[in-house]
């Protein structure tokens, strides 16, 4: 857990840097982000490319790996209407949209916002970024009691950039390359499924 810990801290001291300082405003000149998430990508790839379990696993899933993103699909979708059953305000077509993003907040807000509401797509940001975040900081214990795949379900897109390092940590390296085509077919999926919703 020490690892989600530190994540955690960093993402907290980061909430407190913006709102308490004008460090945002030097920042958005310079696009940080991006360039820390591919050396990021870059350092898991070497980390996966010098492991020969990792390359074996690959060549022993084949097919299997496009199992594991409709089991996040259908997953969400069992779990958006358990929880439909609980909200009021939200019809289950509203609240399968926002399900729909699987993480991938800042696609899923925008298509919500601009073919439904402000106040919908402003819920679909906040359901996604806390979907990244419990993966961020729980995937160690959700691979320990619910299986080593469990994590890349519960990144969703992001399975394939912000979240792969710590599903590949917790799951091991042989994951990275599913968690990596999981993120990558959910991520293409997410504006069809999603318009496809809010269009029935």
């Amino acid at each position: 857990m020490r690892g989600s810990l530190t994540i955690l801290f960093f993402f907290t001291l980061g909430l407190m840097a913006g709102y308490y300082t004008p460090l945002n405003q030097w920042l958005v000149s310079i696009d940080y982000s991006s360039a820390s998430l591919y050396i990021l990508m870059f350092l898991v790839g070497v980390s996966i490319g010098s492991d020969n379990r990792a390359l074996q696993a690959i060549r022993t899933m084949n097919i299997k790996i496009l199992i594991i993103p409709v089991a996040t699909i259908v997953g969400t979708g069992l779990g958006v209407w358990i929880i439909s059953l609980l909200i009021t305000g939200f019809s289950l077509k509203e609240l399968m949209a926002v399900g729909a993003g699987y993480g991938y907040y800042s696609l899923s807000s925008i298509i919500i916002k601009n073919q439904h509401s402000e106040a919908l797509g402003v819920v679909a940001l906040l359901s996604n970024v806390i979907r990244e975040i419990i993966t961020l900081l729980l995937a160690p214990l959700i691979a320990v009691y619910f299986g080593k795949l469990a994590p890349i379900c519960s990144g969703g897109a992001t399975s394939m950039d912000t979240t792969l390092p710590i599903i590949s940590k917790s799951s091991g390296k042989e994951y990275a390359i599913p968690s990596l085509v999981h993120g990558i077919i959910l991520t293409v999926l997410v504006p069809f499924i999603v318009t496809l919703i809010l269009s029935l």
